[in-house]
């Protein structure tokens, strides 16, 4: 899969001040990708709670951002990373209605991340940290 290295976007994800950042630079390459207002508004959102996950469960990591093309369709990817504590059970986290915390749902959670997104991956081992890598497609 081909990538536009021009435009890459690798961003440390420590405070608030970092999910605003990151929330940015995904706009703007989602625009340059030419896709919709409300399709780029969608994959912010994405970006959002993955990057605040990433604060509220590992406290830091890091995000990357790019536009990607498979031959037949752009698209942008990006892949957040964390070495925080891992997540034991990676289907029950991604289940409609389940979280590790009922009583603060404060954000919206990987399922509805998932579903925001056209592809969806989370890889994660207990003490070693997590990594999510998600694209969105351009219709």
């Amino acid at each position: 899969m081909a990538t536009d290295t021009d435009i890459d976007v690798h961003l440390q994800i420590h405070s608030a001040a970092d999910i605003i950042a990151a929330r940015h630079h995904c706009r703007t390459l989602g625009s340059h990708a030419g896709f919709p207002q409300s399709t780029v508004t969608v994959i912010a959102t994405a970006v959002s709670e993955i990057a605040r996950n990433i604060i509220e469960h590992a406290r830091d990591g890091e995000m990357t951002m790019n536009l990607v093309n498979d031959g037949r369709k752009t698209g942008i990817e990006i892949v957040a990373s964390d070495r925080g504590p891992g997540i034991p059970d990676v289907a029950a986290v991604i289940r409609e209605g389940v979280s590790d915390e009922p009583w603060r749902q404060t954000g919206m959670g990987l399922p509805a991340t998932r579903r925001l997104m056209d592809e969806f991956e989370i890889v994660s081992a207990v003490g070693r940290g997590t990594t999510v890598t998600m694209k969105k497609w351009k219709a």
